[in-house]
Formats: structure tokens, sequence, C-alpha cells
């Protein structure tokens, strides 16, 4: 089975780049785009205008004919698509793009929390084991990092199986990267594979996949010129 291709975007752009990336984005995008503030506008655009250029050089067509269909719980994968499969992820300025075939994709990019946040949230919303976890380490630093980094295997997690993520709340997600889950619990059939990614900055990343381990994650930097 093939690896995944994970695309970092810096959303981050001069004038001249939102302006071209504005022109490829469908109308409920732009009405997305509009309803933010100025800074967000356009890193927004960037974002989705980047995963529009991505996926259609993929498909072989033009980033403005993208058409987005969208799951259950609102997840988007392009339409006619056969069996590419897309997600992404957006801890700003960062974005992460993750592209597989054959298999439902999930990626997650999380900002490092401050760590008696972190802490208090994994002893509400984690189970007993990870929430212990989280609290070992003497270091704040390190009980961010371990928080942080399974929050976003829990969230690459449920957005492979388009799901909602208290339906992932219960499910155990710790233990050495790669990791496969063989029951996700009420997301759906297992398995279920997981993988940290390194990412520049203060950031935690993972991708899972459904059916099996994500294989190779091939790291890639979008340009937008």
């Amino acid at each position: 089975m093939t690896g995944v291709d994970l695309w970092l975007i810096d959303a981050d752009q001069p004038p001249e780049v939102v302006a071209r990336l504005w022109r490829t984005l469908d109308a409920e995008e732009r009405a997305r785009a509009e309803r933010a503030d100025t800074g967000r506008r356009s890193r927004f655009t960037v974002v989705r205008g980047a995963v529009r250029e991505l996926v259609a050089a993929r498909l072989g067509t033009r980033p403005a004919e993208l058409v987005w269909r969208h799951g259950q719980h609102g997840k988007p994968e392009p339409a006619g698509a056969g069996g590419l499969r897309v997600n992404w992820s957006t801890a700003e300025p960062l974005a992460v793009l993750a592209l597989a075939e054959g298999r439902a994709v999930g990626v997650d990019v999380e900002p490092l929390r401050d760590a008696r946040r972190a802490e208090r949230m994994a002893a509400r919303w984690f189970p007993f084991e990870e929430a212990r976890f989280v609290a070992e380490p003497a270091e704040p630093a390190e009980r961010a990092a371990r928080f942080t980094t399974l929050w976003c295997r829990r969230e690459a997690c449920v957005k492979a199986y388009g799901g909602r993520l208290v339906q992932a709340l219960g499910v155990s997600v710790a233990g050495p990267s790669p990791l496969l889950l063989a029951d996700p619990g009420p997301l759906g059939a297992g398995p279920v594979g997981l993988c940290d990614v390194p990412v520049p900055g203060p950031y935690r990343a993972a991708v899972a996949t459904v059916g099996g381990c994500p294989g190779q994650v091939n790291t890639l930097v979008w340009s937008a010129y």
C-alpha cells in the first residue's frame, strides 16, 4: 500500500499570491473568507487555494474546477477523485495537507499547548492512563508536548473517519509511533494507523489512515511560485 504525501503550507503570502489564489476559490469558500478579518481572510485564501492547486495537480485538472463534497460531519473530499483521499489542518500560519491513494486519511497540526491547561484537559477528556502519562514529567514543556502529541493523534484519527471528536475521547492513542489501533471504538471499523510527523516551529502533527499504518510519509513544501 502506498504511503502518504504530506504538504506543508505557509499561509503568510504576499498580496499578489493571495489575489491569484482567490480566483481559484468557489462561492462558498469566498463567502467564508469574507466573514473573517483581513489577516485571517488572507490565510484562509492561501490555504484553500494551495489545497486546490495541489489536489488539482494530482487529478490533472484546474484548481478552480474542483468541486468539494462533504461527509456527514463536514469532512471535504474532491468529487470525482477516484481513489485519491484528502484531508488538511491549519494552525496559523502553518497548514498541512495529506494526500493518500485508496484509503481514508486524516491529519492534524496543533500549536504546543500551555502545560497547565494541557494537564487539566487531559485529566478531563483523556483515558486515565493517558492523563497520567501527560502529568508525569517534571518539565512543563514535556507535559505540553505529550498532551499536544496525543491530541493530534486523536484529531487525525477522527478526521480519517470523518467523525466527531467526542467519539474518540475514550479511545487510547498512546504508544510509540507508528501505532496501529485494532479497534477505534465508535469511530468505525478498524484497524486505523497513526503516525507522528515532524513539522517546523512550535507545533505537533499526526497522520492517520484507515485500514493500516500510513507507511512512508513524504513531507513536501508547497511553493507559491
